[in-house]
């Protein structure tokens, strides 16, 4: 039932955006003539129709995914260019304060949405950049000063990420030489079958304390149980609300999505019982896809909590929106004597873009002071 009013949403918000272009573009001068209005009208029409197919029927099939593909794109493209072209309607009183200066104002505005898609695009398909924190935890025995994780969330492997995209993910690891390496959920995007190709990749990845993964929202669409199971073959480790040590005096414990519970409107508290269930002392870190319930890891003697699910809001301005339901949207918090990090994603839910930043592995150095 959340899938189809989640859909229907979406493309009736893409039908509102990509009308109002429509509508803006044909006010242009090049526009004027009411023969060229009609066919940029009918051609507006054919390509939402292609759209409203490829975003509702595209699958993992050659054809039908690079239709997803592209259909997500162009969703993006509306987004943006509504929200630039907007912009200027609000600042023009929809054109009633300079009319003069109109053409040249949404001649301009459309040359700035299509400039900001190229580096929006550029960004998506970049490869992630490793951004590094340091993160004090007292409890730390002092033989772990300097251990090192490399943090990855929001892999969405699928349709548009596969096993080639995860090998070069893994160079980039294999670089960094991690002492155990984490995957903060929404692993698999969950639509269509699991990719076969994905379970010896999954298997080449290495780390001599251990290779940890949480579920997020996305594991939770299509067969969660297959994909789960390929992975856990392969190596990996899950952690479904339970703790485990993985070296003397440190402590991961690893949540099921809450975003989840949170939309199905259970908040009931999910990491005081499973924090208290960690029964060896030393330091303890939390791993939870969605940076829900975060006081209560605070108040629960966790020393660092990490997340990821937001993705940063991934296309501006669209974080602002997100912020509204996510209050610690990305970077490094300090939360009472807890400190939050919440990763912008290593792959791209949706369209493959990012404004403005592009995607990020994390690598988190321990530090007993």
């Amino acid at each position: 039932m959340f899938a189809f009013g989640f859909l229907f949403t979406l493309n009736l918000i893409a039908s509102l955006m990509h009308g109002y272009l429509t509508w803006r573009i044909g006010s242009l001068l090049c526009f004027k003539a009411a023969e060229r209005r009609r066919r940029l009208w009918l051609f507006s029409l054919m390509l939402w129709l292609l759209y409203l197919a490829s975003i509702c029927f595209g699958d993992d099939a050659s054809v039908g995914g690079l239709l997803n593909i592209l259909a997500l794109n162009w969703l993006g493209a509306l987004f943006i260019g509504s929200t630039v072209m907007l912009l200027l309607d609000l600042v023009t009183g929809f054109g009633l304060w300079a009319k003069p200066y109109l053409n040249h104002g949404r001649t301009a505005a459309l040359t700035l949405s299509v400039l900001l898609v190229a580096v929006a695009l550029l960004q998506g398909m970049r490869a992630p950049v490793v951004v590094k924190y340091e993160v004090a935890l007292p409890s730390l025995p002092a033989a772990l000063d300097g251990t090192r994780l490399v943090v990855l969330s929001d892999l969405h492997l699928g349709s548009q990420r596969g096993a080639a995209w995860l090998a070069a993910r893994l160079d980039q690891i294999e670089k960094l030489k991690p002492d155990a390496v984490i995957l903060l959920g929404d692993i698999f995007e969950g639509h269509g079958g699991v990719d076969g190709d994905l379970r010896p990749v999954f298997a080449q990845l290495k780390a001599p304390l251990g290779i940890f993964a949480i579920t997020g929202n996305h594991e939770f669409h299509g067969d969660a149980v297959a994909a789960i199971a390929m992975s856990e073959a392969a190596g990996v480790v899950w952690l479904r609300n339970r703790c485990q040590q993985i070296a003397p005096g440190l402590l991961l414990a690893g949540v099921d999505d809450l975003s989840r519970l949170h939309r199905n409107g259970d908040d009931g508290d999910r990491i005081t019982p499973l924090l208290k269930s960690c029964n060896a002392k030393g330091a303890r870190v939390l791993l939870s896809h969605s940076p829900l319930q975060v006081e209560q890891a605070a108040s629960a003697d966790t020393g660092l909590m990490l997340s990821g699910h937001t993705h940063g809001g991934q296309i501006w301005p669209f974080s602002f929106l997100v912020e509204q339901y996510y209050p610690y949207l990305v970077g490094q918090y300090q939360v009472g004597e807890m400190t939050l990090i919440i990763s912008r994603g290593t792959g791209l839910w949706g369209p493959r873009m990012r404004l403005w930043q592009p995607g990020e592995i994390l690598e988190v150095t321990f530090r007993k002071r």
